[in-house]
C-alpha cells in the first residue's frame, strides 16, 4: 500500500531554489557579459553575422 512521503522542510526547499536561483544569476551575469564585450567590439566570441551570410548567399 502506498505510504505519503515526508513533508520537506522549508529550509531544504529554500536551500534548493536558492542554488537554482544563484546558478540562473550567474548565467544571466555571463550572458550580460557577453553581450557588452560583443557591443564594445573587444570580444574574442566569433558570431555569424546576418548581414554578411545574405551578401555569401547572393553570388
Amino acid at each position: 500500500m502506498a505510504v505519503p512521503k515526508k513533508k520537506t522542510s522549508k529550509s531544504k526547499r529554500d536551500k534548493r531554489r536558492a542554488t537554482w536561483r544563484g546558478k540562473a544569476a550567474i548565467e544571466a551575469q555571463k550572458a550580460l557579459s557577453l553581450g557588452k564585450s560583443i557591443l564594445s567590439g573587444r570580444s574574442k566570441f566569433v558570431y555569424p553575422n546576418p548581414e554578411e551570410e545574405e551578401e555569401d548567399t547572393e553570388s
